[in-house]
């Protein structure tokens, strides 16, 4: 593995596997993000403020969604790239992504990718905006989506 041991890898999936059997079901009032600190790059953004970031995009964003194939195939986020939350090597996938470039990070209502910005903390990355309640606060705000 480049850069990351396999005891790190094994450590982050420990942490996803028991985050992911914790929470029960996903609910847009329950985002662990809230806990991230906005000094570190890391942060909570409204829909409208990630609708902002994708028309003027900084340098190599990557427009990361993190739910399942089946919701990713109903609708995404233009240009957005999916990553199986549920898939057994997420954090592989994960550690495998450039910490050193910007992201926009969506799931349905914000849990599961409330639960994948703390582990991308934990593996370095240092410009990572999830937006508030995911997908659905995008589509509530009217803003749009596309489909493969």
């Amino acid at each position: 593995m480049t850069g990351m041991s396999k005891r790190t890898v094994a450590g982050v999936a420990a942490i996803i596997m028991i985050a992911a059997s914790c929470g029960g079901s996903e609910s847009a009032d329950t985002n662990p993000t809230a806990s991230v600190e906005a000094n570190t790059g890391l942060r909570l953004i409204s829909a409208d403020e990630g609708a902002a970031l994708q028309s003027a995009p900084p340098a190599d964003l990557v427009i990361l969604d993190v739910r399942t194939p089946e919701e990713f195939a109903e609708g995404h986020l233009d240009g957005a790239v999916m990553i199986d939350f549920y898939d057994a090597d997420f954090a592989e996938q994960l550690a495998g992504l450039d910490p050193d470039v910007p992201y926009l990070l969506y799931c349905r209502s914000g849990n599961r990718s409330g639960q994948t910005i703390e582990v991308m903390r934990e593996l370095g990355f240092t410009d990572v905006a999830d937006i508030d309640g995911g997908i659905l606060s995008w589509s509530d705000a009217g803003l749009p989506t596309v489909a493969p």
